[in-house]
């Protein structure tokens, strides 16, 4: 057997070593604090920096106890496996990453099948970064058809689009960024979402189309989307106007299917031409992916879609940017499959008896009166009780903090902006076990509100962090 002879020293070739590779000098990390606002001079021990930013999170809130959010906060370790593999893939680079494209196209055709598209192989869609996205795509859709049919005044008529006030924050961000005038039906009474009838008598020659929201923010409640529908059938009767539907459906367009079966509010209604969801909402997936489907190719104008040669292939692509993971679609098809239909109607159907369970504690504290039972999307809402004047919603959110609960408290816009309510958004992890801790802990702190001289909340608009 030869023995290996040293390489010369004359002409010595070296390792590159990543400076990722090594740790810091130890002393420096401990005698050196790096800066908050810059960036630090030297390296730092990747442990060291990693405890450090550690530390700093432990601050936050505990993403299962926040009742705010519709975002997924739990899912199986083997998903968290299959993003962590898939984390360093860019979604748009189809032609690199076909198997992830094709997942995300089957993702697609499950979503149509579900939704009841005429010919889900006809159907056209696309992931997003979340609902937020999928709703500026849907309108760009609505708003570009509407110029293609009315070539003889636009850009000289200004556009419009019709929703109810409840509307989540990205509608208006999409008015203003895109230049259509909002036509916002305002909350009436014990009404807290859209009127089918007042939103047909909103629309005209220029309105791009209506917005239904298949479970609302602010109380989880359906819009009546067939209603709306019938109520724009009439429309075009009357006057020759044809207005097609949006339905955001962040929230209810992965509840609806599998416990709603019976009501009507996807495409068997031929006016509906788009919808978006959230797979990182009850679609159960981690943030941010979302889905918008239109319901064929005529509902989508070619002239948004870029076919971009790049990488060496052609691809079609419909989003507002051009580099986000593929490890969200990837979890999405990986719980599509690993669910069904049948597990799905399962898990929500669970989130839902905890929803509907815990409302009625609630009520029958007697201190509060529901707007929402929990019994549409698996959120509810409620307010205190008339009798009940010496604290108000906000004292209770602010004490339930105390004990690690973020329930939001927040007024309703107009024409109720006298109403302020509590609401608890019931997912997935958030379990009857920990809705009872929640309810005892409410009922624990009653006497002490109770004995309040008056509410203490100074600034109603400062009270909490929660915005729509």
């Amino acid at each position: 057997m030869p023995f290996s002879e040293g390489a010369p020293r004359t002409g010595e070739r070296r390792l590159s070593v990543n400076p990722f590779y090594g740790p810091a000098n130890p002393l420096g990390d401990m005698a050196e604090a790096p800066p908050t606002h810059r960036l630090p001079d030297p390296p730092m021990a990747p442990a060291t920096a990693h405890q450090l930013v550690r530390d700093e999170l432990m601050l936050d809130g505990n993403a299962r106890l926040n009742l705010a959010t519709f975002v997924t906060t739990w899912m199986e370790p083997e998903a968290g496996i299959l993003m962590a593999e898939c984390r360093d893939k860019n979604m748009i680079d189809k032609d690199e990453y076909p198997r992830t494209a094709e997942l995300e196209r089957r993702c697609v055709a499950m979503l149509a099948d579900l939704w009841n598209a005429p010919d889900p192989a006809t159907a056209v869609g696309c992931s997003t970064t979340g609902s937020s996205e999928a709703c500026m795509l849907a309108g760009m859709a609505l708003k570009r058809r509407w110029a293609q049919r009315n070539t003889d005044r636009y850009p000289g008529a200004r556009p419009n689009l019709v929703m109810g006030v409840n509307v989540q924050v990205c509608w208006e961000k999409f008015c203003n960024f895109w230049e259509v005038e909002a036509r916002l039906v305002p909350m009436e009474g014990e009404r807290f979402h859209l009127d089918p009838q007042a939103a047909a008598e909103l629309c005209d020659e220029n309105t791009i189309g209506v917005v239904g929201i298949l479970g609302s923010t602010f109380d989880g409640s359906y819009e009546p989307i067939a209603d709306l529908c019938a109520a724009l059938d009439g429309l075009r009767e009357r006057t020759g106007l044809d207005v097609p539907v949006h339905v955001d459906g962040a929230s209810g367009a992965m509840v609806a299917p599998f416990l709603d079966e019976d009501l009507v509010w996807d495409f068997r209604l031929p006016r509906v031409a788009s919808i978006n969801t959230s797979g990182h909402k009850y679609g159960l997936v981690y943030p941010g992916v979302g889905w918008a489907l239109w319901r064929d190719a005529e509902a989508l104008p070619e002239e948004l879609v870029f076919r971009v040669n790049y990488l060496g292939g052609d691809m079609p692509t419909f989003a507002l940017n051009f580099s986000r993971p593929g490890a969200q679609v990837v979890a999405q098809y990986y719980t599509f499959l690993r669910l069904g239909r049948q597990g799905y109607r399962a898990v929500q159907q669970a989130a839902r008896d905890v929803a509907t369970e815990l409302a009625g504690r609630v009520e029958a504290l007697g201190d509060f009166r529901l707007l929402t039972r929990g019994d549409e999307l698996p959120v509810f809402a409620f307010t205190t009780a008339p009798d009940v004047t010496t604290y108000d919603v906000f004292d209770v959110s602010r004490r339930l903090r105390e004990s690690g609960w973020l329930v939001p408290a927040y007024t309703f816009p107009p024409n109720r902006e006298d109403l302020s309510v509590l609401r608890v958004v019931c997912r997935n992890g958030f379990s009857a076990d920990l809705a009872e801790l929640l309810a005892q802990d409410l009922e624990r702190l009653l006497p002490d509100l109770r004995r309040q001289p008056r509410p203490l909340t100074e600034d109603k608009g400062a009270a909490t962090s929660f915005h729509h």
